[in-house]
Order: C-alpha cells, then structure tokens, then sequence
C-alpha cells in the first residue's frame, strides 16, 4: 500500500512559530510541510503555487490578515481545509472564521494534542470532540488573549 503524505502549508508572520509549527507537524510521519508564508498574501499566492493539503493561517498577519486570505483562497481553490491558529478565539471570531472558509480555529495556547486533534478535524471536515470547550479554556486561562 502506498504512504500517502499530506502536505502543509504554514502562513504566520512569526518565523520562530512558523518553525514550531514545522516541527510539531512533522513528528507526525504522514505529515510533510510544503511551504511557508510570512503574510497573508504570500499564502494565497503559496497555495495556487503549491495545492497543499491544509492551510494554517495566523490572523494577525502584515499585508492581508488570515481571514482575508482564507477569504481568497476559498475563493480560487474551494475545499482545501484551512486551519486559523491565533491568539484571537472567541465564539463571534470562530462564526466570521467559518464564514470565510475556516475549517478550525485553535488558540496558539492549546496543547499539543489539541492542536493534532484539530489538524485531523480539518483534515476530516469535522469539530473534533471537546475543542471548542478547550480553545475557550486555554484563552480563558491565558488572561482572553
């Protein structure tokens, strides 16, 4: 049987988180970044460019915000799964994320294991059990940042 391998796509303005990111993914056999955006921008372009599998997408990003550009992205390649990693969650922020094409939203708070559980979500086009509860958790605990 083949391996399959999903391919990412990270777009965060922070190259120290953008390379977190990069090594959290990829202790996970199956997963294999692709590429990398420092802008909103960068990442709608990225995605044309290289059909990734999954998107992660900071919000707060120079040039064109994370909900902007999952905005184009939905628009110039529906159904690619894209995945909001923020410090900005709150039950309004997840319903204009969803609105935009955002599968998931996940606090850069969250652990490791909440963050796998909402890459396969994504993935799967699914609310994985209990995330919402633990993002409003971890921005709860974190002082709502």
């Amino acid at each position: 049987m083949p391996h399959v391998s999903i391919r990412i796509l990270i777009a965060d303005d922070n190259s120290i988180i953008r390379r977190l990111l990069r090594a959290l993914l990829q202790t996970r056999a199956e997963w294999k970044v692709c590429g990398e955006a420092e802008n909103g921008q960068e990442a709608v372009s990225k995605t044309v460019e290289l059909k990734p599998d999954l998107i992660i997408l900071d919000l707060a990003m120079p040039v064109m915000n994370g909900l902007e550009a999952a905005r184009e992205i939905s628009k110039t390649m529906p159904g690619v799964p894209i995945l909001m990693h923020t410090n900005h969650s709150s039950s309004e922020f997840e319903l204009e994320a969803e609105k935009v094409g955002v599968r998931q939203v996940v606090s850069k708070g969250c652990s490791d294991d909440q963050f796998f559980r909402a890459v396969v979500a994504a993935l799967l086009n699914e609310k994985p059990q209990g995330t919402k509860t633990l993002i409003d958790q971890g921005s709860t605990k974190r002082g709502g940042i």
